[in-house]
């Protein structure tokens, strides 16, 4: 699957560590990245930790959300695994819960999310979602097709 592109609390990075692989970050604990040196702090540690990258940080009056599974040495999110993703986040522009995102197998962006309550709970869900799916492809290889 190719890129696809769509259009329509607590700030203490220097101290998040990312989960473990595998470990979903709760809400309340979804760093706040809107300084840039709170973002590479947090994709830092995501790194040291293994762990696939999420953070929300305030654009104007909005919030964004970003998760990068690069941060992570596991295997790329399988492409049928990212169809569910990018079904979840067309839903979420559709309704216009977020007015722009970005898809790919290992990152995702959604911006001018309306609160940062709202950034949290979207970040925590798909973060969730990345770790599930990417231990789900670990444990059922999806086989590959033969030309």
């Amino acid at each position: 699957m190719a890129d696809v592109h769509l259009m329509n609390g607590v700030s203490a990075c220097d101290d998040v560590r990312m989960p473990t692989p595998g470990t979903p970050l709760p809400a309340a604990l979804i760093p706040d990245c809107t300084k840039p040196e709170a973002h590479h702090a947090a994709y830092r540690s995501a790194k040291t930790d293994d762990a696939i990258f999420v953070c929300i940080a305030r654009h104007g009056s909005r919030w964004m959300v970003e998760l990068d599974a690069f941060a992570s040495p596991g295997p790329t999110i399988p492409d049928e695994a990212v169809a569910v993703l990018h079904s979840a986040v067309e839903a979420l522009v559709s309704d216009g819960t977020a007015t722009q995102a970005n898809v790919s197998p290992d990152y995702i962006s959604m911006l001018a999310i309306e609160s940062e309550q709202k950034a949290r709970e979207i970040a925590a869900a798909f973060h969730a979602a990345m770790q599930g799916l990417r231990q789900l492809y670990v444990a059922v290889p999806v086989p590959r097709r033969r030309a």
